[in-house]
């Protein structure tokens, strides 16, 4: 097999979350966050696991960092639990809680890893949700503060910022069809949830290039939409339809150019946009310096009258049919399709030449086997998946995409949101009684791709 090589300078390394891994969830003055009350409510999260512990991140980040440093990571991309800095969300920020994440960022510099921060990864203040969450203005504003606080601790050492990761999970998963905290089911909210978590990255955007951070950005989980047949007209708006619900309703507004008219009257037609102000779209327009993408799987559409549409994607019932994954498929049931990577990566090039890409989650779930007697844990079909994806990531690297790095999802096996503990993302295993980690066999085919800069 032809070996292939990255671009000089390309950036590997791995990604997680606060609340996935932290744990410590009552500890130093953290407070309460919407995933906290949401996965103590019955029913929601699978057989009532919750965050509480986790991977302990939060006492074993040094064991961490020794094993990003052993696998060669170049950079670590982590979030900032907001409850930790401001346990309401607004008001005193607590040292302790950045006190945390100082001594995470020191260990990684210490060990040669670049630390990529993203400010939210889901884990609302629950005090701010009380008061309306994402849905109100005020939150936006609260977030840009939260931007700040973090900035004024850590600017001097971190290089790279992303504000927001997957608002569209936030806005959709959180508000539209309640499987993802705080649990609402309002169609209405979700559109507002989107604008002012847009809002957010705008405001936040711009607080952290004047006080000075070098790289600013944000992580959208974006969709390759395909038609399921490829020839109808029903099929092509449908896929117009959904594209505009996951991609376009982020991208457009994020690079200067607005909310798209036909996503506009779409979601006019489920909400009266008054929380849209006069001034807004140029606040979201905040220079960008990278773009995260992440991949997972591609999403197949057929027009038909009568579709079932998806609760997830507000207005699609009646016209849009979700078409079940087919072929090799990951532990969560999701399709396994690299093409739709490089095609992905291509055409946000295309559309936004001149914006810098970062993959800032790819990987897959697989029901990997218990460690044998020989201490290893064997997923060679994790490493297929990301074998498949490198080489996806490549051909677009090839065809001209400005690619700058690859971040696999996950470094440790954790909190899988609804899922609970039961689906297994990590190239580290973790023994949830123990805590004890073991690297995957992907862990260390990892390591060499890192070493050769390649496959």
């Amino acid at each position: 097999m032809t070996e292939l090589r990255f671009p000089e300078g390309f950036v590997w390394g791995a990604a997680t979350a606060a609340y996935q891994i932290e744990g410590a969830a009552r500890e130093d003055g953290r407070g309460e966050s919407i995933w906290d009350t949401f996965s103590r409510t019955p029913g929601r999260v699978f057989q009532g696991h919750t965050g509480d512990v986790a991977c302990d991140h939060y006492h074993r980040y040094a064991e961490d960092v020794a094993l990003m440093a052993d696998l060669g990571l170049r950079a670590y991309r982590f979030s900032v639990a907001w409850p930790r800095i401001r346990p309401d969300g607004t008001g005193p920020v607590d040292p302790r809680g950045l006190d945390f994440y100082d001594r995470l960022v020191d260990a990684l510099l210490a060990r040669g890893i670049d630390p990529f921060v993203t400010l939210y990864h889901w884990d609302l203040p629950q005090a701010l949700e009380d008061r309306g969450g994402w849905t109100v203005r005020e939150t936006a504003e609260h977030f840009a503060d939260h931007a700040l606080a973090v900035h004024q601790r850590l600017g001097d050492r971190v290089r790279t910022w992303t504000t927001l990761n997957e608002p569209w999970c936030s806005a959709y998963l959180g508000y539209g069809n309640g499987v993802h905290a705080p649990g609402r089911r309002d169609a209405g909210a979700t559109f507002r949830a989107v604008h002012h978590l847009l809002l957010g990255h705008g405001l936040a955007a711009r607080a952290l290039r004047a006080a000075g951070a070098e790289a600013v950005g944000i992580t959208l989980n974006l969709a390759d939409v395909r038609p399921a047949d490829g020839g109808s007209a029903a099929d092509a708006a449908a896929v117009r339809l959904v594209d505009g619900l996951q991609n376009r309703i982020f991208l457009g507004p994020l690079t200067g150019a607005g909310y798209p008219d036909d996503v506009l009257a779409h979601l006019s037609r489920i909400v009266e946009p008054d929380f849209l102000r006069d001034g807004d779209e140029k606040l979201i327009a905040a220079p960008l310096d990278l773009l995260g993408i992440n991949y997972y799987s591609p999403t197949y559409v057929a027009g038909r009258t009568g579709g079932a549409g998806n609760s997830a994607y507000p207005g699609t019932a009646g016209s849009v049919e979700f078409l079940p994954p087919v072929g090799p498929l990951t532990d969560t049931g999701w399709m396994i399709e690299p093409a739709g990577l490089t095609r992905l990566l291509e055409r946000v090039a295309a559309d936004h030449p001149g914006l810098p890409l970062f993959i800032t989650e790819n990987g897959g779930a697989f029901p990997d086997r218990d460690i044998d007697g020989t201490g290893r844990v064997t997923d060679t079909d994790r490493i297929a998946y990301l074998d498949g994806h490198l080489r996806a990531a490549h051909d677009a690297v090839s065809r001209g995409v400005d690619l700058r790095g690859y971040l696999v999802w996950s470094l440790l096996d954790n909190f899988e949101w609804a899922e609970g503990y039961r689906k297994r993302f990590g190239i580290v295993h973790v023994d949830y009684l123990t805590q004890r980690r073991t690297p995957k066999e992907s862990a260390r085919w990892y390591q060499e791709v890192i070493s050769r800069n390649g496959l």
